[in-house]
């Protein structure tokens, strides 16, 4: 039987057994439907005003960061934007002070780099072209690949009598290749020490 004939039979067999269901639920006008309760509606909360999560304090070239509220002092963090040599936003670095050093590192950041960089690649930072270090990547997301890397005392002590530090990454679809950026260290000096350290 074609599909649209059958489907035709199914609908006059279910419509056949509508009167005997009729019949088991009332009729529309015998009381039996409930036509609900009305609720009533708590009056609106007033809006809220809109809180200022962070300060922001443009030290040379970088952007020192503090909570807006919160107890004194009121961790800190330094944020600055890298492009290549074409003018393109390719690294995302966030540096901040420990707290509570444990071992070498003084000071950490999280650098973010693009989607398809070459992860076994890891990340270079050289400081005025000297003493270059490779960090690993701890993880990737929508935004971008994370390193989170620690820097010691000799580290911090670099950049501040630095002028500019080079992070190197390998695109994953070109390995023989490597894109750098320059991360200016104009300010960082102040800009780290204005910085309280980041909370636990």
């Amino acid at each position: 039987m074609p599909k649209f004939q059958t489907l035709v039979l199914s609908f006059v067999v279910s419509m056949a057994g509508l009167p005997a269901l009729s019949q088991g639920v009332g009729s529309l006008s015998d009381g039996s439907l409930s036509m609900g309760q009305k609720v009533e509606e708590a009056p609106a909360a007033p809006a809220a005003a809109p809180t200022q999560e962070a300060t922001s304090e443009i030290i040379g070239d970088w952007d020192l960061q503090c909570a807006a509220a919160g107890p004194e002092p009121r961790p800190c963090r330094m944020y600055q934007l890298l492009r290549d040599q074409s003018g393109n936003a390719v690294i995302e670095v966030t540096l901040f002070k420990l707290k509570d050093p444990a071992g070498e590192a003084v000071a950490g950041a999280t650098i973010v780099v693009p989607l398809e960089t070459l992860l076994t690649g890891q990340l270079t930072m050289a400081v005025d072209g000297t003493n270059a270090t490779k960090y690993p990547f701890s993880f990737c997301n929508q935004v971008g690949c994370f390193a989170r890397i620690g820097l010691s005392q000799a580290d911090v002590d670099a950049m501040k009598k630095g002028n500019a530090a080079t992070l190197s990454v390998i695109p994953a679809i070109a390995p023989d290749q490597l894109v750098s950026a320059t991360m200016s260290l104009s300010g960082f000096t102040k800009a780290f020490d204005s910085a309280a350290p980041a909370s636990e």
